[in-house]
C-alpha cells in the first residue's frame, strides 16, 4: 500500500511534466507549419495556466459539475458520522462532505490531497444501502484520498481536456489560420502529421485515463475491505450499484473518473473509453481475495 502511495506521488509528477512536453511538441509542430513561434510559447502558457487551475480548485470545480451541496453533521448526521468514524480509524484530515440530490446511486471523491479532499454521496446511494453497505462505499471514496488516487486521476483528467482543447486549436489554426511564411504552400507531409496529432492525440489521452481509473478502482475495493475488514460489505454494496444502477441526472464525462460506479448512461461508446472496470469483475475480484483481508 505504501509503495502504491509513493507510486502515485512519482507518477504525479511525471504526468504533469510529460504533459507539458506533450503540449510542447504539440505546439512546436503548429509553430512550424504556421511559420510563427509564438504559437509554440502560447501553447505551453495555456498548458500550464490549466494545469494550474485543475491542480488547486479540482474540489470546487468537481462540486460545481456534479451539483454537490456541502453538508453540516446536523444535515445529515448518518452520513456524516460514517465519514468521521473512517477519518479517526484511518487516521486522516476530515474532508469536507457532500450531498448529490440524485436518485441515481453513486459517490465520489476529490481533491489534490488529504488536507483539502471531499467526499460526496447521491441520495439514491443512501436509500438502497444500509450502513455497513454505505461504510465500505465511503471507505472506498477515503481510499482514494488515502492513496493520492486523486490526485493522478485529476492530473490525468486535467491533461485529457486540455489536450482537447489544444486539440481543437490547431484544427481551426490547420484550416483557416493564415500562414505566416509569405504565402508559401505547407508541406503535405507536415500537414497530414499535423492533422494526425489533432485526432490521435485526444483518443490516446482518453486511453490513458481509462487505464489509470480502472486500476485506481480495483485498488479502492481492496483498501475498503482492509479499512473495514469487512469485505462482505464492499461485495454486497458493489452489488446493489450493479442492481440499482442508472444514469445520473447532471451528467457530465469530464466528471466520470472520480464516481465509484459509471454516472453516464449506457452506449457501446461510453463503455469502450469507460473509465470503470465492470462492476462484475470488481465483485469477482474481492470475493477471490477474501481470505487476504
Amino acid at each position: 500500500m505504501y509503495k502504491h502511495i509513493a507510486a502515485n506521488k512519482r507518477n504525479t509528477i511525471f504526468i504533469m511534466v510529460g504533459f507539458v512536453l506533450f503540449i510542447g511538441v504539440i505546439g512546436v509542430l503548429f509553430a512550424y507549419l504556421n511559420n510563427d513561434w509564438v504559437v509554440a510559447i502560447w501553447f505551453l502558457v495555456i498548458a500550464l495556466i490549466y494545469a494550474t487551475i485543475q491542480y488547486f480548485a479540482a474540489g470546487r470545480l468537481a462540486m460545481a459539475m456534479t451539483g454537490a451541496k456541502e453538508i453540516k453533521k446536523s444535515d445529515n448526521p448518518r452520513l456524516y458520522n460514517i465519514v468521521e468514524n473512517l477519518s479517526i480509524t484511518t487516521g486522516m484530515p476530515m474532508p469536507k462532505i457532500c450531498v448529490i440530490n440524485d436518485p441515481a446511486p453513486n459517490a465520489f471523491a476529490t481533491g489534490r490531497d488529504p488536507k483539502h479532499a471531499v467526499v460526496a454521496a447521491t441520495t439514491g446511494l443512501m436509500e438502497i444501502m444500509d450502513d455497513k453497505e454505505l461504510t465500505a462505499v465511503m471507505a472506498h471514496e477515503m481510499s482514494h484520498v488515502k492513496n493520492y488516487d486523486i490526485r493522478v486521476s485529476m492530473i490525468v483528467f486535467g491533461m485529457v481536456c486540455v489536450i482537447g482543447l489544444i486539440s481543437d486549436i490547431g484544427l481551426r489554426m490547420l484550416f483557416f489560420g493564415g500562414s505566416r511564411s509569405g504565402g508559401k504552400d505547407r508541406s503535405p507531409i507536415g500537414l497530414l502529421i499535423a492533422l494526425a496529432t489533432i485526432i490521435l492525440a485526444p483518443i490516446i489521452a482518453i486511453f490513458v485515463q481509462a487505464a489509470v481509473s480502472r486500476q485506481r478502482e480495483y485498488l479502492a475495493d481492496s483498501s475498503a475491505a482492509l479499512i473495514t475488514r469487512y469485505p462482505e460489505g464492499m461485495v454486497s454494496a458493489l452489488q446493489k450499484l450493479e442492481a440499482h444502477a442508472r444514469p445520473m441526472h447532471q451528467q457530465n464525462a469530464a466528471t466520470e473518473a472520480l464516481f465509484i460506479a459509471n454516472p453516464l448512461k449506457k452506449s457501446a461508446i461510453t463503455g469502450l473509453f469507460s473509465t470503470h472496470p465492470p462492476l462484475e469483475k470488481r465483485i469477482k475480484r474481492l470475493e477471490d481475495g477474501k481470505t487476504k483481508f
